[in-house]
């Protein structure tokens, strides 16, 4: 069973590690939990993800891709995934921070290889700062941080 702490942890993270970071992008955000815990923390979120059922957030019911205009100064994601890969990349692309909590491979790797390789993904992108952190939580808890240019 998820840990019920886990986007209000992913949150407080995400406030003191990015905290000029106002507007945010939740991607594969289901029904925007995360999204309200950032709302509440003072950040203005539009979540990504095909749900019909969401809570009253500000919810764009559409795939998330390369190409989205880019109205952020993060992008994230709470085990997005098939997803993970297109938020390190769109961060590469604009010159965003990003976080992602990754929950399994889209490749059939194992985790600890697949964080990995996903550091490496970001730093071939052109993100140097990339980091791997613990959320104090059960279940899938390594976040992959990397720093905007």
């Amino acid at each position: 069973m998820a840990d019920k702490r886990r986007f209000d942890l992913f949150a407080d993270l995400l406030v003191t590690r990015f905290p000029q970071a106002t507007r945010v992008y939740d991607v594969a955000g289901g029904m925007g939990k995360l999204n309200e815990s950032l709302t509440q923390r003072g950040r203005t979120v539009t979540t990504f993800d095909l749900r019909h059922k969401h809570l009253p957030v500000k919810y764009a019911q559409r795939p998330f891709t390369l190409e989205e205009p880019c109205e952020a100064e993060l992008v994230v994601g709470m085990h997005p995934d098939g997803a993970t890969r297109i938020i390190i990349e769109y961060a590469a692309r604009h010159g965003l921070g990003f976080a992602v909590v990754p929950c399994c491979s889209d490749n059939g790797m194992p985790y600890k290889p697949w964080m990995r390789h996903l550091a490496d993904v970001a730093r071939d992108a052109g993100i140097s700062q990339v980091e791997e952190v613990a959320l104090p939580m059960d279940g899938r808890a390594r976040v992959l941080l990397g720093m905007p240019r």
